[in-house]
């Protein structure tokens, strides 16, 4: 094992243990990084979507293109704090989402990010009351396995442009 450890490049034996070098950290912390805002991708995203969902429950749908009606339709949407919690959430993740594209490929982000799906469920039952199939559940249970593929491999395989 030690001999293992020595041939690896960017780790240093000391006495100490091992010693990571510069760049090994950096991209530590980078992943890191990228994990955690992943974290609030999957978690704004759909909370942002639920409390629009929400929102719109509440106001309901309009009926007529009458010019009074659609009046009163966008006064009711403009007044309602869900959907502006939804909208909020919903322009956070887009700034992080941006952000983790600095980061990270594409290839990476797009698939890593799925297993908000489970978030969408979860969220959809508890929230907002909906009935969750097993077959459901299941797909998104292939989905998440398929997150951890995907989560196992680095988020960046290309350099960075700038």
């Amino acid at each position: 094992m030690a001999g293992f450890l020595r041939s690896r490049p960017g780790l240093a034996h000391t006495r100490e243990g091992i010693r990571l070098s510069q760049s090994m950290k950096k991209t530590f912390a980078s992943s890191s990084k990228v994990y955690l805002f992943l974290l609030l991708m999957v978690i704004l995203g759909p909370l942002g979507n639920v409390l629009l969902g929400k929102g719109m429950r509440q106001v309901g749908s309009i009926s007529s293109w009458d010019s009074a009606e659609v009046i009163h339709f966008l006064s009711q949407v403009a007044g309602s704090v869900a959907i502006w919690l939804g909208i909020l959430c919903l322009m956070v993740f887009f700034a992080v989402y941006m952000l983790v594209l600095s980061w990270a490929d594409y290839s990476y982000v797009q698939p890593a990010s799925a297993v908000a799906y489970g978030m969408v469920a979860l969220l959809g039952h508890f929230l907002l009351g909906e009935a969750i199939t097993p077959m459901r559940w299941t797909g998104v249970l292939i989905i998440c396995l398929g997150v951890l593929v995907v989560g196992n491999t680095p988020p960046r395989t290309t350099e960075s442009r700038g």
